[in-house]
């Protein structure tokens, strides 16, 4: 049997949607993209949401509006993909990691004991769709002592006046925290659109505001907008009306929209993604739960707590007292089962580019442990419950296998 680890879910009605743009002579950013900024707007309760061409992207386009640049900090966890950071040094700012918790997501302590006047922005990154502990992030930057410490460099600045909480939720969209949707748990939400996320538009992502009073987040919406279009006053579908050439340039902006070919995908998939994505995933991960649950080797990951559901994004098993010699060599036996699996992440001072900036692996033992005995299951709708039997019956023997001849 050969199960590939996470294909996207294309069925009739994606393929529909996607041959009604291309049908409609207009495939790059126009109303379906239009339609599926309501349809994320209307699903996560945010203000306005802006669908672009990545969540890198989105990242990035909001650092800039807050006024990030050189001199300035970024918190983030160590244990996040290279974007998070990649965003960060992308606008000339200074990535600064810390350690994170049991349940993969950024410790709060750590966060605290990392804050100075330099720092501008808390990037929270909710692993495998299980949130972060916005409360208590939130709880912290209003402390008196940080937020009088706050040092306001930019128009955005002066009017937030604190830290901003950027959510990195590439992983959670249809997650719940305090009983809600993600999407207004921190002031700014960013969901990636990839194609191997829950919800695909092929390349994409979404930024949904939520920033509090003196904030207008239909305007900023509107700024946002303007600048992933190179700052150009008319999008191509406003120009491309019978005498609807004239333009102005009012802002040196990016290329960061997303085309209506691609939204198409995402359109069709939203409309049924609480009744059958969600609910897929869901029985896919519970397989494993109630399997793994009788393996006293098995830390099974989070996924549900009073006010709080997992978008089962990942299934990220971890193997007690094993080292990354052994995760790799029981992956290889999995593999050889014809079975993919993955590992969600490398902590970024593993990689070559923050090596070379002196991070230290050493300085984030919580983030490492959790690396190390780390192995993501396939999680997605088309598996059926055989496919998962399969999956459940080859990971235990390969890790019986390894522990028992170690």
């Amino acid at each position: 049997m050969n199960i590939p680890f996470s294909p996207p879910y294309i069925d009739e009605s994606v393929e529909a949607e996607v041959l009604d743009a291309l049908r409609s002579g207009w495939i790059t950013t126009g109303p379906k993209v239009k339609a599926l900024e309501q349809e994320v707007c209307k699903y996560t309760d945010a203000e306005s949401c802006l669908v672009v061409n990545s969540a890198t992207s989105a990242l990035m386009l909001v650092l800039h509006w807050y006024g990030v640049k050189k001199g300035d900090e970024v918190i983030i966890p160590a244990y996040t993909y290279c974007a998070t950071a990649l965003a960060v040094m992308h606008v000339g700012a200074t990535p600064v990691m810390v350690d994170v918790e049991d349940d993969f997501n950024i410790s709060v302590e750590k966060i605290k004991a990392a804050v100075t006047p330099k720092t501008k922005v808390i990037i929270p990154v909710d692993f495998a769709g299980w949130s972060c502990n916005y409360n208590a992030i939130h709880n912290l930057i209003n402390e008196a002592t940080i937020k009088n410490n706050f040092v306001a460099t930019s128009e955005q600045q002066k009017k937030l006046q604190r830290i901003l909480i950027l959510s990195d939720a590439a992983h959670s969209f249809g997650a719940t925290y305090n009983y809600k949707k993600l999407g207004t748990a921190a002031d700014i939400t960013v969901f990636s659109f990839h194609a191997v996320k829950n919800l695909t538009t092929a390349e994409g992502g979404a930024i949904c505001f939520h920033l509090p009073l003196p904030f207008d987040n239909n305007e900023i919406y509107s700024t946002f907008r303007l600048w992933s279009l190179n700052g150009q006053t008319k999008d191509a579908f406003s120009k491309s009306k019978a005498g609807g050439w004239k333009y102005d340039i009012v802002y040196p902006g990016f290329k960061m929209n997303m085309p209506d070919v691609l939204a198409a995908i995402g359109l069709a998939q939203i409309r049924k993604y609480d009744s059958f994505l969600l609910v897929e995933r869901k029985r896919v991960f519970e397989f494993y739960n109630n399997h793994f649950s009788k393996q006293d080797w098995a830390i099974l990951p989070p996924y549900q707590k009073e006010g709080c559901t997992s978008s089962y994004h990942l299934y990220p098993l971890r193997i007690k007292n094993i080292s990354e010699e052994q995760r790799d060599k029981i992956i290889e036996q999995i593999a050889l089962a014809g079975v993919a699996v993955n590992v969600h992440f490398q902590p970024l001072p593993l990689l070559q580019i923050f090596k070379e900036r002196n991070f230290d692996i050493t300085l984030y033992p919580k983030a490492y442990n959790n690396y190390k005995s780390e192995i993501s299951l396939p999680v997605y709708p088309q598996l059926n419950n055989n496919q998962c039997n399969y999956i459940v019956s080859t990971v235990r023997d390969a890790v019986n296998a390894i522990i028992s001849n170690e």
